[in-house]
């Protein structure tokens, strides 16, 4: 079942890009794999993937020891500052970034570890009071406040659009963050570089990459519904 769903959504990917006189090779399909257990992760590892999304750090540690090593972890979820230590050494990539004081935090670990940290900057571009993620105007200064700390790397914007059954519905978000990146890019920051848009779920994945999404985020897509229940 897995590898077929892989499949749907390989070709649904395909499409879109088409559509939008894209590349393939332009998006990069990251696994959601929350709640998910190792052996799902096996299975979509031997079925091609390498880019895992996790939402909680304890999942990312649990699954980075017994998983190959090959595979490039996204934290993607929001994240506490005393847990940054946990993962800098595990992760590709923080999708998450909402506050200086969180970007500050992964860059003295990042320092400790000799690394530079790839991040995103996390807007909540529909104002959504239940969701993480900073205001379409406060993005702007933040990334010109973190942007002097040397061992992260500011690579663009991520977004978790609101749950709509019409994914044509959040069309007009996706374009927003879009602009926001031009926006931003238009202002010549050193150590920011707009690459990568982070945006598209299950529900709305083509829809984001028709308006310029690099990396969707596909969950239930792939693994069927979540199961809260497990430990």
């Amino acid at each position: 079942m897995l590898k077929e769903n892989l499949s749907k959504v390989e070709q649904n990917i395909l499409a879109a890009c088409e559509k939008s006189t894209r590349p393939r090779s332009e998006v990069t399909l990251i696994a959601v794999s929350k709640t998910k257990p190792a052996e799902m992760l096996q299975e979509a590892y031997d079925a091609g993937v390498r880019d895992f999304g996790e939402n909680k750090v304890q999942e990312i540690c649990d699954k980075y020891e017994v998983l190959p090593s090959d595979i490039r972890w996204h934290m993607i979820g929001h994240l506490q500052r005393n847990k940054v230590k946990y993962i800098i050494d595990k992760v590709c990539m923080i999708h998450s970034v909402d506050s200086y004081r969180l970007a500050e935090e992964i860059n003295i670990q990042a320092k400790k570890h000799r690394i530079v940290m790839p991040v995103l900057i996390e807007v909540n571009i529909a104002d959504e009071q239940t969701k993480f993620g900073v205001s379409k105007e406060d993005a702007i200064q933040l990334i010109e406040e973190a942007a002097h700390l040397d061992n992260i790397s500011i690579q663009g914007l991520m977004t978790v659009a609101p749950y709509v059954t019409d994914a044509e519905e959040n069309r007009k978000y996706f374009q927003e963050i879009k602009q926001l990146a031009v926006d931003i890019q238009a202002k010549n920051i050193d150590n920011v570089a707009m690459r990568v848009l982070s945006m598209g779920m299950t529900g709305d994945y083509a829809v984001a990459i028709e308006e310029g999404a690099d990396m969707v985020r596909v969950g239930t897509g792939i693994f069927g519904e979540r199961n809260y229940s497990r430990k």
